[in-house]
């Protein structure tokens, strides 16, 4: 018999992997959003999933409307991510924060209470509980500590799941997920803003650096897309419980951001600018989780390492930047300018139509050789100027992620040159 599940938080970074995981399962998906002015679905048609998915308006302060979404769907699972999530935003936003938070949550497991009590309900908690850490790394016995109204917030949430457990045997569960990033996160994260900034910069739009707060705080990052799937499991146990869902590995946001430029081999310290406006009023230092628990209990551990979730986000980013190209036969899309190798001028351009190996005007021998090198992200970095379907573009050499990843350049081994994907 085909399950069903309510996400609320369907139009985020989370909600977007968990509903894809869910319909490729066979599971009928209620997607609960916020209304507003603005189109929210991008990250679910980019997915490819929003036609598949059941929407319905959902207010987390609304209790009536709450009652009578749980009422009418008599929901298998019910996942909560919905929540203002943004932690340096809790502090200028405190009562809608707790609000949404804390009382919302409270407000759906009152309504289950009433209306669905054999539904499984999953909240999101959070390693912003543990704050002030108590001890290193945490697990689901640590003492939390939390150092911001997001934190306190998501507390009284995580406190009042295991109360509705304990209280009146409702199937509620906590899944402590610590930080978990993808290309779908919200530009506003530290982690996304990097990865976009940088972007942004490789392709000349911005010169200005990057400008982070403590680049000494670290966090342990996983990839969302592996954390959804720690959410499904855990309502898939026997018995209900609370679960630390983390890598075990820690790394600072400095860190972050060598691997990061490391993508191109450029210097981070070039391209980022220490700001105190960006410091909280109380600092995190370092939030590391131990999921023992959900290894031996749940069969989980995470696949994607932070190596690979940066060339995952990069690579998105640039993808963005340059996109893949949609031209006639024959049209010219690719153009390079003035091309420089080392000090001397060695070409007057060369250009790539689709469909065509790479073709050169005015450039000969070792400046041809040495151009294709740079193209294909071969030795040094050279630098030059590139135009994209008539765009300027500064660049210092093109990575593996848009030549393996994004079709906007692919090498052709066996006739050592380029073919436009």
């Amino acid at each position: 018999m085909q399950k069903t599940a309510i996400i609320t938080g369907i139009t985020g970074q989370d909600g977007g992997y968990l509903a894809k995981l869910l319909l490729d399962k066979g599971y009928r998906v209620i997607g609960a959003y916020r209304r507003g002015s603005t189109d929210t679905f991008v990250k679910l048609r980019e997915h490819g999933i929003l036609d598949k998915i059941e929407l319905v308006e959902f207010e987390l302060l609304e209790f009536t409307n709450i009652c009578r979404i749980i009422n009418k769907f008599q929901p298998d699972e019910f996942y909560n991510l919905a929540a203002q999530s943004f932690v340096a935003l809790s502090f200028e936003e405190p009562i809608y924060t707790a609000a949404s938070g804390a009382m919302g949550v409270l407000y759906i497991l009152e309504a289950l209470r009433q209306f669905s009590p054999k539904t499984k309900f999953y909240q999101a908690s959070t390693s912003e509980m543990f704050g002030l850490v108590q001890e290193v790394p945490q697990r689901e016995t640590t003492q939390f500590y939390p150092r911001s109204p997001y934190g306190v917030a998501k507390l009284m949430a995580h406190w009042a799941t295991v109360n509705y457990r304990e209280a009146f045997g409702l199937f509620t569960c906590s899944g402590i997920l610590f930080n978990h990033e993808s290309p779908m996160r919200g530009k506003e994260f530290v982690t996304r803003k990097i990865t976009t900034h940088f972007a942004r910069m490789f392709v000349g739009e911005i010169d200005a650096p990057v400008e982070l707060g403590n680049l000494n705080a670290s966090r342990d990052w996983g990839f969302a897309g592996d954390y959804v799937d720690a959410m499904w499991r855990i309502l898939q146990q026997d018995e209900p419980g609370d679960y630390v869902i983390a890598t075990g590995e820690a790394h600072s946001v400095r860190e972050f951001c060598q691997e990061a430029f490391a993508q191109l081999d450029l210097d981070w310290k070039e391209f980022v600018k220490y700001d105190p406006r960006y410091e909280r009023p109380a600092e995190v230092d370092i939030l590391l989780g131990n999921p023992a628990k959900a290894r031996a209990e749940l069969g989980w551990e995470a696949k994607t390492s932070l190596d690979e979730l940066i060339k995952m986000m990069v690579g998105r980013e640039l993808s963005e930047e340059f996109p893949k190209v949609d031209a006639p036969i024959g049209e010219t899309v690719f153009e390079v300018e003035d091309f420089r190798c080392g000090k001397m001028l060695t070409g007057a351009g060369f250009h790539l139509r689709r469909g065509e190996i790479l073709g050169f005007s005015g450039l000969i021998g070792s400046g041809r050789t040495e151009l294709i090198r740079a193209v294909l992200g071969v030795d040094k970095a050279l630098g030059g100027h590139v135009r994209l379907n008539g765009r300027a573009v500064k660049y210092k050499k093109f990575p593996e992620a848009i030549k393996d990843g994004f079709g906007f350049i692919t090498e052709d081994r066996k006739r050592q040159g380029l073919v436009l994907g």
